[in-house]
């Protein structure tokens, strides 16, 4: 039985999508932005995603359930606190802001086209299949935290 309708895990999807940004930025013209302004959005941006990574981490390891994201019927805890009261997907999210970074690192706006794809990738094959089986495991708990907690921000 297949959990979800992808097998690939969102951190190697996010690593494929960076290599493609980088084909893609290598082949397209940059953008020019002051030297520090480039590198001070860029890494406040990958600081800020892999601090929502390792937030998520660690709210699932207190609570003791499962973080591998193509087996969410083997969650045994609905996590709702920590960083999940502003997201419901902090570690996606985190992908997210990673590949933002690295798009301006790389100076293109094409490149931008990555994180924008995975975003829309990640929600269709990844966040709503994971969401039907949250609902189906815990029913009213999860409606409610739904309807308190946004899915991204």
């Amino acid at each position: 039985m297949r959990s979800l309708e992808t097998k690939i895990p969102p951190p190697i999807l996010a690593l494929l999508t960076g290599c493609l940004m980088w084909g893609i930025a290598s082949a397209t013209p940059s953008f020019a932005l002051s030297e520090i302004i480039h590198s001070a959005v860029a890494t406040f941006l990958a600081l800020g995603g892999i601090a929502c990574v390792l937030s998520g981490f660690l709210a699932f390891g207190r609570a003791h359930t499962t973080i591998n994201p193509v087996k969410p019927e083997a969650a045994s805890a609905l996590v709702c606190g920590g960083i999940y009261r502003y997201t419901r997907n902090p570690m996606y999210l985190g992908l997210l802001l990673v590949l933002t970074s690295w798009a301006i690192f790389l100076s293109s706006a094409w490149a931008l086209l990555g994180p924008v794809a995975f975003k829309f990738y990640i929600e269709r094959f990844q966040i709503l299949p994971e969401e039907r089986v949250l609902a189906a495991k815990f029913g009213a708990a999860f409606a409610e935290y739904q309807s308190r907690v946004r899915r991204w921000l």
